[in-house]
């Protein structure tokens, strides 16, 4: 096919719904070109990186577990991925490899365009202290929430994201959870507790005031238990599926020219998509 081609980088990477995500834009804005997975094995994922500027590619995602690699290989980095360590979108300027994260952006950009308002500055819970919850708390903090609970069964990799980001950032086990979700504003699960084949998310939600947000990142199944315990309370409820579109959003532009827009149909096509994989 002519026209530039991006890429999706991981290991395992038959998963992933980016291609299905680019491949539709590229069909709407009727531009010429291409988006393949491109499994890359962890121990050849510094050579690829080193390479990426012969490879043909124009530019890439990077999933797990290669994000950590690619940050090591951009010689720039934006502002998201310098804070976060890690690199979600890869782009070439003259020959040298950029690393930008995205993570965050597609985090809030879900959340405000299916919960107006939610970013009144309050007290958040983030469950979990990987990848993803970096991006969250990160983000979080960025718009004002004071303090940023992080919840993790490990309570020392949730004290080195408080380290990492700040005194508005304070760790917790489980424990707490029940005292931090009275006063919460907003609920985040980064964790794959609720993803299927995974075990469930067995949270109380009782203690959560009525005006609360809560999001799940998991979004297979699109309605995760915790997300279904929300919607009983009559709580505002976010699926993570927003944050996987939205987060593709600005790599498209940087690769092919054109800011795609995120719309019902692309949801419905990557719901399809999700629905007959399972």
């Amino acid at each position: 096919m002519s026209g530039p081609v991006a890429c999706v980088v991981g290991w395992p990477i038959a998963h992933s719904r980016s291609p299905a995500i680019h491949r539709h834009w590229l069909k709407t804005y009727g531009i010429a070109g291409d988006y393949v997975a491109k499994p890359v094995p962890p121990p050849e994922a510094a050579a690829f990186f080193a390479g990426f500027a012969q490879s043909g590619f124009v530019g890439g995602n990077v999933t797990v577990p290669h994000k950590e690699a690619a940050f090591a290989a951009a010689t720039d980095h934006d502002e998201a991925a310098a804070a976060l360590g890690a690199v979600n979108t890869l782009w070439l300027e003259d020959g040298e490899l950029h690393g930008g994260n995205t993570d965050g952006y597609g985090f809030l950009a879900n959340l405000d365009e299916n919960a107006p308002g939610w970013d009144w500055p309050g007290l958040a819970v983030v469950l979990g202290a990987g990848g993803a919850a970096r991006a969250v708390i990160w983000s979080l903090v960025g718009r004002g929430f004071d303090p940023v609970i992080v919840v993790n069964r490990t309570v020392e990799r949730a004290e080195a994201l408080a380290e990492r980001f700040g005194p508005t950032v304070r760790a917790a086990g489980w424990d707490a959870v029940p005292g931090a979700l009275a006063e919460a504003q907003i609920l985040v699960n980064t964790t794959s507790l609720g993803m299927t084949g995974q075990p469930p998310l067995d949270l109380d939600l009782t203690p959560l005031p009525d005006e609360a947000v809560v999001n799940d990142l998991v979004y297979v199944p699109l309605e995760t238990g915790l997300l279904a315990a929300a919607r009983r309370r009559e709580l505002t409820a976010v699926d993570g599926l927003g944050m996987l579109l939205h987060q593709a959003a600005p790599g498209f532009e940087r690769w092919f020219g054109q800011r795609p827009e995120v719309t019902p149909e692309l949801r419905a096509i990557v719901v399809a998509d999700l629905e007959q994989h399972r």
